[in-house]
């Protein structure tokens, strides 16, 4: 099964961007055992001095609208659970970006089927 998925990312190499503040988003796409890179996605953050906006999230939603997942390198509770009441699934992973694909794929952890 394929699935796309969004690296919160300054610099490609490592997910190293709080949800809130991330501007720009690397996109993967997992198919079985292998990944492949596909494009980098820019937005306007969410929180800007201290607010959040609803808004805000919904164009991040919109702009990642073909990703199964979000692995950022922080987020709030409340910004997750929004996002997760949108069918959005978000991973804390602020690690480098090979090693969180590999985890990926090793644990199925986009795998929606039950598991004996």
């Amino acid at each position: 099964m394929k699935f796309r998925i969004a690296m919160a990312s300054s610099n490609g190499a490592e997910v190293d961007l709080h949800f809130g503040h991330a501007n720009e988003f690397q996109i993967y796409e997992i198919d079985g055992e292998a990944h492949h890179f596909v494009e980098s996605r820019y937005t306007r953050p969410c929180c800007q001095h201290q607010s959040h906006s609803a808004s805000r999230f919904d164009k991040v939603i919109e702009l990642l609208s073909d990703c199964e997942a979000i692995f950022v390198s922080q987020i709030g509770g409340g910004a997750a659970d929004y996002l997760i009441s949108k069918g959005i699934r978000v991973f804390e992973a602020p690690y480098r970006i090979d090693e969180v694909l590999q985890i990926t794929l090793e644990q199925g952890l986009l795998d929606t089927r039950e598991r004996p």
